[in-house]
């Protein structure tokens, strides 16, 4: 049974996370610190972007929660995994595949990834103000994927 708890707390975490990004990314990040976010709408191939300071920022939770439930193994350990985990997703999916700041995973594809880099690049766009999600694009994005057959 503590397994089964631990687990939803992961994955709880993790996908409550995607709105605390979409949260932090539309009211905090183009808000009252876009002065740390504007460098990531200006794409010139800079290996460090004050941008970058946000992935510290966010993962001091993140270890915080599992240092101090490891030693009980309690709910904050298995919170600050899922936290760590969507982490590890978004730079994943945002920086190596979006962006290509680390050259890998170009060469893969499907619905679900051109949806979401899609809405994302439109996100870029400089009159945007609008697609705030990492990892879930609003739903229109995919209808028109699946529409595409």
């Amino acid at each position: 049974m503590v397994w089964i708890i631990a687990a939803l707390s992961v994955i709880g975490a993790f996908f409550f996370m995607e709105f605390m990004a979409w949260f932090s990314h539309k009211y905090i990040m183009h808000g009252f610190l876009w002065v740390l976010h504007k460098d990531h709408h200006i794409r010139d191939g800079r290996k460090f972007e004050w941008n970058d300071l946000f992935a510290v920022i966010y993962a001091i939770p993140s270890i915080m929660l599992i240092y101090f439930g490891y030693a009980d193994m309690d709910y904050r350990m298995w919170l600050g995994i899922g936290v760590f985990l969507y982490g590890m997703a978004y730079f994943m999916f945002h920086d190596v595949y979006v962006h290509q700041r680390v050259k890998m995973l170009s060469k893969i594809s499907n619905r679900y990834l051109r949806a979401t880099v899609k809405a994302h690049k439109e996100h870029h766009n400089p009159h945007a103000h609008y697609n705030y999600g990492f990892l879930v694009a609003p739903i229109k994005y995919y209808v028109e994927e699946f529409k595409k057959r």
